[in-house]
């Protein structure tokens, strides 16, 4: 039996869209990307928020307050390279937490991001912080997956919502940055 040639090119159009829906179906869908684009303006917000940001500045110098001015006592990188460390200052909780009202904040492994990966979050447009972000040449050789457990689980990270003394904590709960985060990581890290 002869098949006509319009049925066979149905037949040849069909097999071709059931491949694209089966390609696109394996990888993240429009409504993922989408879902993980508008994820990371959240997240971008976190990020630039003052108490992430302090400590991501555009410079060699971690920044203070909500306003984000620079730190006092002229500290940079140079002086955790002379021998004064951020933990000299910065013990591993919030002074409140020893009875110490308006001291300095405290977490784990207070500090700047090494110079080499500085992760700068001052000054970057959304694009460019979701660029760098899932950069692993640029977040110190972080998967999406390690980023992710980073900002689910870092004891430093977490401080933001617990800064202590009369701190803001960034404008979303950890809850949501979190869910945000999975959201942009399951997207594999599409950038708006």
């Amino acid at each position: 039996m002869r098949i006509p040639p319009l049925t066979i090119a149905a037949v040849a159009a069909v097999v071709v869209a059931v491949a694209s829906a089966l390609a696109t179906a394996n990888a993240p869908g429009g409504d993922a990307v989408d879902a993980g684009k508008r994820a990371f303006a959240d997240i971008a917000r976190v990020l630039q928020s003052p108490r992430c940001r302090n400590c991501h500045p555009a410079g060699n110098a971690p920044l203070q307050t909500d306003a984000g001015v620079p730190h006092a006592m002229n500290i940079s990188r140079a002086s955790v390279a002379a021998g004064v460390p951020c933990a000299s200052c910065h013990q591993d909780r919030n002074s409140e937490a020893i009875h110490i009202a308006g001291g300095p904040p405290g977490a784990p492994h207070w500090g700047l991001p090494p110079a080499e990966t500085p992760m700068v979050f001052e000054g970057k447009t959304v694009t460019e912080l979701c660029e760098q972000l899932k950069d692993p040449a640029r977040n110190g050789r972080r998967s999406l997956a390690m980023l992710l457990d980073h900002v689910a689980h870092d004891p430093l990270v977490l401080w933001g919502w617990d800064p202590g003394g009369k701190r803001t904590t960034p404008p979303l709960s950890h809850d949501k940055l979190v869910a945000a985060f999975t959201a942009w990581a399951a997207a594999d890290g599409a950038c708006p």
